[in-house]
């Protein structure tokens, strides 16, 4: 089971399920039925299992040309299980690997159409950029934003879960605050803990083409704009907040976004690089934590 497990990257998974918790939350300013609370966790586990899997399995040539010949890349502490990349290492055949992924697509299929008949929409689209990021590897590091957008499709469809006509404005906002995280905090991260084995295979990424230092300012400025539209997300919500939410929300990204990322602008070493990843993987489980905590207070509490 640790062989599939790995293939879907499912820590990394879990902490990324966070994200469309706290844009649902969010939006609905309360916490939906237990009901939709089960099958929404149920059908993002399922979503999430099978697109992490397919990004391994549609790079498979690759993931195997990038560790031809040298151990692969440790990764991350959440991530770096010795049988990371099992499709590359050979400990996991290529047809479990898809029966495994199949599997999980088709039951997130069904979990969002229970859901919301349009959520499938949504799924298909971000399946569909999933294949075309992994294949622009060598292309264009234009691929970087299909990767923010990919990691916009779930929130989309939690915010579609708890309202099936989200006003668009709204809507934006939420998208640009997850856009710049995704890529200041873990696209081009990754790419730059990476650029070993991707200089290997004549990757076209950020931090190969342009330089560490071109690649820290956009990272800087990503995370920066994040930061700031954060402040301006309680803005799209029912629920009164306040200052006090405000407060901490920008303080968790200063210091789970843009102290890291200033390090690293500052120091270019590539464990630092490894350990923005990691902070920024964990932003959208303290924001959900965050607006549970506040929500918690405001219905039990009367606050």
């Amino acid at each position: 089971m640790n062989r599939y497990l790995a293939l879907s990257r499912t820590t990394h998974a879990g902490l990324d399920m966070a994200a469309p918790a706290f844009c649902a939350l969010l939006w609905l300013g309360g916490f939906p039925p237990w009901q939709t609370i089960l099958l929404s966790l149920l059908t993002a586990f399922a979503a999430y299992t099978a697109v992490y899997a397919l990004n391994d399995i549609v790079g498979l040539k690759y993931d195997r040309e990038k560790f031809a010949g040298s151990e692969i890349n440790p990764g991350y502490s959440m991530d770096a299980s010795a049988q990371r990349h099992p499709l590359a290492q050979s400990v996991l055949s290529v047809r479990s690997g898809m029966i495994w992924a199949g599997a999980w697509f088709a039951a997130a299929v069904i979990g969002s159409y229970l859901l919301n008949p349009v959520i499938v929409l949504v799924l298909l689209g971000s399946t569909a950029l999933e294949v075309f990021y992994c294949r622009l590897l060598k292309v264009t590091y234009l691929r970087t934003l299909l990767s923010g957008l990919v990691k916009t499709s779930g929130p989309i469809a939690a915010i579609l879960v708890v309202d099936p006509n989200p006003a668009l404005g709204r809507l934006l906002l939420m998208v640009a605050w997850l856009f710049f995280w995704e890529i200041g905090g873990q696209n081009i991260p990754s790419d730059w803990n990476d650029t070993v084995e991707d200089r290997r295979v004549d990757a076209k990424t950020i931090p190969l083409l342009f330089g560490q230092e071109h690649a820290g300012r956009i990272i800087v400025a990503a995370l920066a704009l994040s930061v700031i539209v954060s402040a301006f997300l309680p803005l799209i919500s029912p629920a009164r907040f306040g200052v006090p939410y405000v407060v901490a929300s920008v303080l968790l990204g200063v210091l789970l976004l843009l102290r890291p990322g200033l390090r690293l602008y500052r120091l270019k070493q590539g464990a630092l690089a490894a350990r923005l990843f990691e902070s920024a993987s964990y932003y959208p489980l303290a924001n959900f934590a965050l607006i549970s905590t506040f929500l918690a207070a405001q219905q039990f509490l009367g606050v």
